[in-house]
């Protein structure tokens, strides 16, 4: 059978370039007789490929010296817990809720002081970004949370909030490495590498040093801890190692695909192209406020739940898998990442055409 285009939201479609790359090394990485799936994190051989990692990516989002990576485990969900955890100083925070993870992670929140909701897109089903250009945000919060892209509604920041001299924290699971990135905006920035990086099962966290420290809430599990990670250069038990192994592969390829301005470009075309179709097909419609659509995930609907089944199923037997909307949404979702041809997104609106016209 030949490779089908995955438009999934996470587990995500990776570079085949990679996967041929990891396939041939399966047996034997680079001469040392074993796969990285079998050997020791301890390693000198590890060690390289980690230290590499982390270079690659440091050059890719141009990350300052202040900024730790730290590669962990749990995925984004476990943040959720892990930044209150170690930064809610005052035992207060500001939330904008923009969607299923971003009020997963207030919800969380609240089990460690005082979260406080300033902005919320609740009121439309999560469709548009609410204005951040001068909320609410308590004197004495000790940060700003956002979820930077919402997978499952299609939304994305195009401007970040205006935190009045707040730290800003940052979930970018899903536009992770899609577009540059001003890191020095952020006191924390982090993502689940499954949409857009790599295998499930690793998480990476660009935090700033100065945010590391051992004033954590009591009770904070020693693995949690932000300082014990950083200390132990990620290693500090087990990490996900063949995990971190794709992802640097994956941060390898994006140099040599011309880094993170040539990405966004190839998204904003790959994008264009489906955005197009939805506003002028008479069938298929967009379900975000066009200001605030996301380059990566692009939800839309025929406004039939049967003919949205319909649709599903034949395009999936046509070899466009994983289109079905998120279950709190229906309808469906293209999510169209970093190592998604264009090819696919021409071919998807292509065939949404011949669908349009065969069931008008």
């Amino acid at each position: 059978m030949s490779r089908v285009y995955n438009f999934s939201a996470g587990p995500a479609v990776l570079p085949e370039e990679v996967l041929q790359e990891a396939a041939d090394e399966m047996m034997d990485y680079q001469g040392c007789g074993m796969s990285v799936m079998e050997m020791s994190h301890r390693s000198k051989v590890y060690d390289t490929i980690i230290k590499e990692a982390e270079a690659d990516l440091r050059e890719l989002m141009n990350i300052p010296d202040n900024y730790k990576v730290l590669f962990l485990q749990g995925g984004a969900s476990q943040q959720f817990a892990a930044i209150p955890m170690n930064l809610m100083k005052n035992k207060k925070a500001a939330y904008i809720v923009t969607g299923q993870w971003a009020k997963k992670a207030y919800q969380e929140a609240k089990m460690y002081g005082e979260a406080v909701e300033v902005a919320s897109s609740a009121d439309k089903t999560f469709s548009y970004i609410p204005d951040c250009s001068d909320l609410d945000i308590p004197e004495d919060a000790d940060y700003v949370y956002i979820c930077e892209n919402n997978t499952i509604y299609g939304t994305k920041y195009q401007t970040l909030p205006n935190t009045k001299g707040h730290l800003l924290v940052a979930d970018v699971s899903s536009c992770f490495l899609s577009e540059p990135v001003d890191v020095t905006k952020y006191g924390v920035i982090y993502g689940g590498v499954q949409k857009n990086i790599g295998p499930a099962g690793v998480v990476i966290v660009i935090i700033r040093e100065d945010l590391i420290t051992d004033d954590v809430l009591p009770g904070t599990p020693t693995m949690l801890k932000y300082k014990t990670q950083a200390d132990n250069d990620s290693l500090y038990n087990t990490p996900p190692c063949y995990g971190i192994y794709i992802c640097g592969k994956v941060f390898k390829w994006l140099k040599k695909m011309g880094g993170l301005e040539v990405m966004k470009q190839r998204n904003e075309e790959k994008a264009k192209i489906l955005y197009d179709f939805l506003d002028q097909s008479k069938m298929f419609k967009g379900t975000v406020e066009p200001k605030d659509r996301s380059l990566m995930n692009v939800p839309f609907v025929t406004g039939d739940a049967d003919l949205d089944a319909k649709f599903v199923k034949e395009a999936t037997e046509a070899g466009f898998v994983n289109l079905k909307g998120h279950r709190s949404v229906g309808g469906m979702r293209a999510s169209i990442y970093n190592a998604m041809p264009k090819e696919g997104v021409e071919k998807l609106v292509a065939f949404m055409k011949k669908f349009e016209e065969e069931n008008a």
